[in-house]
């Protein structure tokens, strides 16, 4: 079986992201510095040969794979399973009163406990691996032997990067995942593998991207 080609785009920048703030499954939209980002992610696929734009379905994700949507004629498909991590009741708050108001189970959230829930519905990593596996896979395996885009999250993409490097999920990071880079993977049935990572040419006039908050 031929490989599938995936470019996976964090979505744009919105205010959460520059104030810290845990956004998780709420619907936050891009900011003014997210919509340009988006619309230099569609300006650099402009010329790629794109088979299917797949999205998480929350707002910063979709409008981001809106743009580059208009840029490649590719009509936008949401899919429930690109979505952040659930991060229950740290949604809407930040780091800082995370840890003022939690601070034993922001311990265990700095700590990347496998098992762990945040509190009130909150995903583990164990299971938003599960998901992010299931999904991707489920996605790439529909086009060998064509490029697809997906449109998702930090910590869908930081779980990505795991799976197609063969690391746990409590390995300290040390990879980047700025909002609007541009990443490259490929899908065999063997597994992912990773080609390119936190390609942000594309970005070079832009002063404010995060990397780290979700």
């Amino acid at each position: 079986m031929e490989a599938t080609r995936i470019i996976a785009i964090r979505h744009g920048e919105t205010s959460w992201n520059a104030e810290s703030r845990i956004q998780g499954q709420r619907d936050v939209g891009l900011n003014d510095t997210g919509r340009w980002q988006a619309q230099r992610v569609g300006e650099a696929l402009a010329g790629e040969e794109i088979t299917a734009v797949y999205t998480s379905d929350l707002g910063r994700a979709h409008q981001t794979a809106q743009s580059i949507a208009e840029v490649t004629g590719v009509p936008v498909v949401p899919n429930e399973g690109l979505r952040e991590r659930s991060f229950g009741m740290f949604e809407g708050k930040t780091f800082d009163e995370i840890h003022q108001t939690w601070p034993e189970h922001a311990q265990n959230w700095r700590r990347r406990i496998p098992d762990w829930q945040p509190p009130e519905g909150g995903e583990s990593l164990i299971e938003l691996r599960a998901r992010v596996q299931k999904t991707m896979t489920e996605l790439a395996e529909q086009h060998p032997g064509q490029q697809i885009v997906i449109v998702a999250h930090g910590g869908v993409l930081d779980t990505l990067y795991r799976i197609a490097t063969g690391q746990e999920v409590n390995s300290p990071r040390t990879w980047e995942l700025p909002n609007g880079a541009i990443n490259r993977l490929l899908w065999t049935p063997q597994g992912f593998t990773l080609v390119g990572w936190s390609d942000t040419q594309h970005l070079d006039d832009d002063a404010g991207d995060d990397a780290t908050s979700f």
